[in-house]
């Protein structure tokens, strides 16, 4: 007799391995359901970011402490020390986001990656120096790091990291009781070496002529942009901004040609040396265009003047110094690793050019800046 008890008993068995396999993965998912996830840890901010937040927090530790000391002082000194918290007031608003400020001007709750972390260079955790050697040092050490972080930054903010650091540097400088050292900032190149190697063995004979017309200083037009001094930002490319740069170097030795005719003196031996240096920026200007494989435009024959420059040709070399700086700013801004160190320590000197004919830089120089449109600082 067939015993057929073992095959009606396995549909059972089945079924009954199917319901625990069931149990135990409805119990595995809800165990897991209910273990919390670890929270995420925040993503690192941009290096960009890092360093505009390292920058705006130096900034306004060392307002801060100018404030302090223009409150003590009197007469001059304390005019310095209120025109050093002017623009320094001016370049936090620069460096400011409007999302650091609440709907009422109410600061925002800092968001986890603003905060300043070893790759920004030293953190402003210190507090405020309370003597004017201190806030001398801090501005110089300050304008030192935007303009190392201005060589790795992307190129918006490259351009006002090494505007802000060129800015506070000169500011050191023209502060009392300052170090006897240079500072010391942007590793540059080797102009005379690394330059030469790519300049071409025959250049054709400099044209001479009458001087370059007269451009306006920098500080006398706004644009909507803060941070532009482009008027097409959007179509301009780094060929481009190297084409500025020989063209207004090339103008600007034709100034200095001309004015040495009209100088005398110290001022006639200042422009001479200032020539020289020009000079020397258009070969370096070309050498980094033939090493980009940009175009090199060819040299006018001639300028037009305005009687303004030949009646006070030390006037018209300031103007013509200050109209360099936005052009070096676009520089920075649209160029990289050796090209763009050689633009910010350009730029620098450039700005230093300036104030030697007495024209006032500005809180940024190489940008074109309108403050109205600024933002404000945070509250507190």
């Amino acid at each position: 007799m067939k015993d057929d008890t073992r095959e009606n008993s396995r549909p059972r068995n089945f079924f009954r391995y199917a319901l625990l396999c069931f149990t135990a993965f409805l119990v595995l998912s809800l165990g897991f359901a209910l273990i919390p996830r670890e929270a995420p840890a925040p993503a690192v901010p941009p290096f960009s970011e890092q360093a505009r937040a390292s920058a705006l927090a130096e900034t306004m530790r060392l307002r801060a402490a100018g404030h302090e000391l223009a409150e003590g002082a009197s007469g001059a000194q304390r005019q310095l020390f209120s025109r050093t918290v002017t623009l320094l007031t001016t370049q936090a608003r620069a460096l400011v986001l409007p999302a650091e400020n609440g709907p009422d001007g109410a600061p925002a709750s800092p968001s986890p990656g603003s905060a300043t972390g070893p790759a920004t260079g030293r953190a402003s955790a210190t507090a405020a120096p309370a003597t004017v050697a201190a806030l001398v040092a801090g501005l110089s050490a300050s304008g030192k790091q935007r303009l190392v972080q201005a060589e790795t930054a992307d190129g918006g903010m490259a351009r006002l990291l090494a505007a802000v650091g060129t800015a506070q540097l000169l500011q050191a400088r023209s502060s009392p009781r300052r170090p006897g050292r240079r500072s010391r900032h942007c590793r540059q190149p080797r102009h005379r070496s690394a330059q030469r190697r790519t300049r071409a063995r025959h250049q054709p004979p400099r044209r001479r002529g009458p001087a370059p017309a007269s451009r306006p200083a920098p500080g006398g037009a706004a644009t909507a942009d803060a941070g532009t001094a482009s008027p097409n930002p959007g179509a301009a490319s780094l060929a481009d901004a190297l084409d500025r740069v020989v063209r207004t170097e090339v103008e600007t030795v034709y100034g200095y040609q001309v004015a040495l005719t009209r100088l005398e003196g110290a001022a006639a031996g200042q422009a001479k040396d200032l020539l020289a240096r020009h000079e020397a920026l258009v070969d370096e200007a070309e050498g980094h265009s033939r090493a980009h494989c940009a175009p090199i435009p060819p040299r006018d024959p001639g300028y037009t003047l305005g009687t303004s420059f030949l009646k006070t040709p030390a006037a018209g070399l300031a103007s013509l110094e200050a109209g360099t700086l936005p052009v070096y700013g676009d520089l920075v801004a649209l160029s990289d690793g050796g090209t763009r160190c050689w633009a910010i320590a350009s730029l620098l000197q450039a700005a230093q050019r300036s104030i030697r004919w007495g024209s006032d830089t500005g809180p940024v120089p190489g940008i074109v800046l309108d403050t109205t449109l600024l933002p404000p600082l945070p509250a507190g």
